[in-house]
């Protein structure tokens, strides 16, 4: 495993294994950010989304659909996208820092959670849901 670090970022590919990806904390940032890089573009995610996550995921304690969906289309209700969006999350709305990219967050966070042994992932062509596991 990576240390996910801009020198050593974690190499991860989407639920559906259709794209590839890195990711990076940037703990220097302001605020401290999770760089998400698909090709040419940059997505910004706060750096606390990790544990944020897992902890809501752990609250739901079963299946939750990604919903994965761009910033100007709805996330699907009860989706990781749609929490990751709700002014009731930790961080009061957006995890996306990026306008006009704070979307797609139920695409790429999830594989992260997965890679860092922290979710599990349905790994369908559509569809997918993802579910926490117990921290070690």
């Amino acid at each position: 495993m990576s240390e996910g670090t801009m020198a050593d970022p974690w190499q991860l590919v989407t639920a559906p294994g259709s794209s590839e990806y890195q990711m990076y904390r940037d703990p220097e940032a302001a605020p401290p950010a999770l760089v998400c890089q698909v090709g040419s573009t940059t997505l910004k995610y706060h750096l606390r989304a990790i544990e944020d996550l897992h902890a809501w995921l752990t609250e739901q304690g079963d299946w939750v659909p990604l919903g994965a969906a761009d910033e100007s289309k709805p996330a699907p209700e009860g989706s990781v996208e749609a929490w990751g969006r709700d002014p009731g999350n930790p961080v009061g709305g957006w995890y996306g820092l990026r306008k006009g990219y704070r979307g797609r967050f139920g695409m790429y966070l999830p594989p992260l959670l997965e890679a860092l042994g922290l979710a599990e992932l349905t790994h369908e062509k559509r569809n997918n849901s993802v579910r926490a596991l117990p921290k070690d």
